[in-house]
């Protein structure tokens, strides 16, 4: 599985072995989510990986065992799991269909976005 995962993808293996990253700004040293409005293309690669990688796995383990795994990549100190979910409530609150996007993608986009929030203590009713 690993030889294969790094032949799709060195950096996908990469985030499998880490966890996801989020695009981040500095500002005056202090370091903080970045509003999606300011993604450059890097910021946009680094979110396709993750939702690459969840995706790999998702089908790799199972919808039940992927469920719990994922809970494990969102361990950290309170400050990053507050800094993810404010990073994720704004994705969440403006989120908007991209004009290059199909259906399924933004789809994949808007479950990965509520899973992560869910992850992370937070979740919205239906």
């Amino acid at each position: 599985l690993t030889i294969f995962l790094q032949s799709l993808d060195y950096q996908l293996w990469h985030i499998i072995v880490n966890g996801p990253r989020m695009p981040t700004r500095t500002i005056e040293g202090v370091v903080s989510p970045k509003p999606e409005n300011e993604y450059n293309d890097n910021d946009f690669r680094m979110l396709q990986l993750n939702s690459k990688a969840k995706h790999v796995l998702f089908y790799a383990v199972g919808p039940n065992e992927f469920n719990r795994i994922s809970s494990f990549t969102y361990e950290g100190t309170n400050q990053v799991k507050e800094s993810k979910i404010s990073m994720l409530v704004h994705e969440y609150e403006l989120f908007v269909m991209h004009n290059d996007e199909c259906i399924s993608d933004m789809f994949t986009r808007f479950t990965t976005i509520v899973n992560s929030l869910k992850n992370l203590g937070k979740s919205y009713s239906n």
